[in-house]
């Protein structure tokens, strides 16, 4: 076969492939050609740090040797069973599951993504209270399939309307603009008392489970006040409500602890899974659900299946993966250099008035920037463009979120990362808020 130019890839791709949530004649793609640990280089040979883990979710480093031959091993021996029948990589996989997830978490339904994983979370929900309505964030994503955009509360979600019907969207914590216009030394947990209000509204008895990130991430990486996962637990309780836990971004070390949950001892009745759980290997999506929930189907019909459930290449990733996050101590790494990171974010903060809030837990942390701090309003999406074209110019690769939903600089490396690796790539960070600072209150 003739190796294609860097040029020839990009132009081919975007000729006969989509590029999701874009523009396609504006998309401007990596022609990415090889990578490892925190870095990946383009097909001329141009090196970029990796601060995004790709879509927040390569947790381990790129081409972790363990896990490649994870799959290799896997491949020589089956690939692909009818998923009707087992695998001992599906039966120490789902073992493993029921380890790591916190509490009374036991039993796993294998999906594909995290999409799938929502969509039969919602299936699960439903058969098992008998009840219809699920009410999730307005600052969420949720997935892009039928169900999980319903869910979604982001401008996304309006495109495909109408989607599923009984998705009911409330408020999110969001303490930097409290959408009850409060601010710490005043605040009453509104955020609390809304829930519970339209939940009452809604009808206690119609609602069948409450979904949450366990950290809000793409729409701007909202770490919740510290108690309101405990009483959002406390909400279900008291009306038979099931919790479910979407840690599709925010699990696998990303915060610190095996999944964000883990951070406020809170045990929900479901958690649903991705990304980190194969750190981007392989495609894998998971369910767990309790065992209560677990024993109803016992005797029960479930109705849920997927041709590849419980594929056993992607099981075999998702198996040498956490073996990897347990070896080498990653989700710890996390912790502890999550505290270094969030000190050298607010130092930014200090230093560069573009930036208009910090927020950051574990290696999960995003730079909010804004015009103005005292109006908060929003940087310009042209302003992030030029920072995003700077970045990538200095060898760096990260998430810029640019919408009606703020202005994000992502900060969100491997679980692998060193503390000099980590300044490395603030430096160049440091450099390109220097362009954002221009602009703000109307400087040119």
């Amino acid at each position: 076969m003739t190796k294609l130019t860097s040029k020839q890839i990009v132009d081919l791709s975007r000729e006969y492939t989509f590029f999701s949530w874009s523009i396609q004649s504006q998309v401007n793609p990596i022609p990415v050609g090889k990578a490892e640990g925190v870095y990946f280089w383009d097909t001329d040979g141009n090196r970029y740090l990796d601060f995004s883990s790709q879509l927040m979710n390569t947790n381990i480093g790129h081409q972790h040797p363990k896990v490649v031959k994870a799959i290799q091993d896997q491949a020589a021996q089956i690939c692909f069973v009818h998923p009707g029948n087992t695998t001992e990589v599906r039966a120490l996989l789902g073992k493993k599951l029921a380890e790591v997830t916190p509490g009374n978490l036991k039993k796993t339904f294998f999906a594909l993504g995290g999409s799938e994983a929502n969509e039969n979370a919602i299936k699960l929900a439903r058969f098992y209270t008998g009840r219809h309505k699920i009410l999730a964030h307005y600052r969420s994503y949720h997935g892009a399939t039928h169900g999980s955009i319903a869910l979604t509360g982001d401008y996304r979600r309006l495109a495909v309307e109408p989607a599923m019907p009984g998705a009911v969207h409330f408020l999110n914590p969001f303490c930097y603009r409290c959408p009850f216009g409060q601010k710490p030394d005043s605040c009453q947990r509104e955020c609390v008392s809304h829930l519970e209000e339209v939940i009452q509204y809604e009808g206690p008895d119609k609602i069948a489970a409450i979904i949450m990130e366990g950290v809000v991430g793409s729409n701007g990486l909202l770490v919740p006040p510290a108690d309101y996962w405990p009483r959002v637990r406390e909400i279900c309780d008291k009306y038979g409500i099931l919790l479910i836990a979407d840690e599709v971004m925010s699990g696998w070390g990303r915060t610190g602890q095996w999944f964000a949950v883990d951070n406020w001892k809170v045990v929900p009745d479901i958690i649903t899974t991705a990304k980190g759980i194969t750190s981007g290997y392989m495609p894998l999506g998971a369910v767990i659900v309790s065992d209560k929930i677990a024993e109803f189907f016992d005797d029960k019909y479930l109705y849920a299946g997927l041709t590849y459930n419980g594929h056993a290449l992607a099981l075999a990733a998702a198996l040498a993966t956490i073996q990897v996050y347990e070896d080498e101590k990653l989700i710890e790494n996390s912790r502890t250099l999550g505290v270094y990171l969030a000190q050298r974010l607010a130092a930014l903060k200090e230093k560069h008035p573009a930036v208009g809030d910090v927020r950051a837990i574990g290696l999960f942390s995003t730079l909010e920037l804004v015009q103005n701090r005292a109006s908060k309003q929003i940087m310009l999406a042209s302003v992030m463009g030029e920072v995003s074209k700077f970045l990538r110019q200095n060898g760096l690769f990260t998430f810029i979120m640019a919408n009606k939903m703020g202005s994000m600089l992502f900060i969100v490396p491997p679980l692998c990362i060193t503390k000099e690796q980590l300044d490395e790539g603030l430096a160049i960070v440091d450099k390109a808020l220097e362009i954002a600072d221009e602009k703000v209150d109307g400087r040119e």
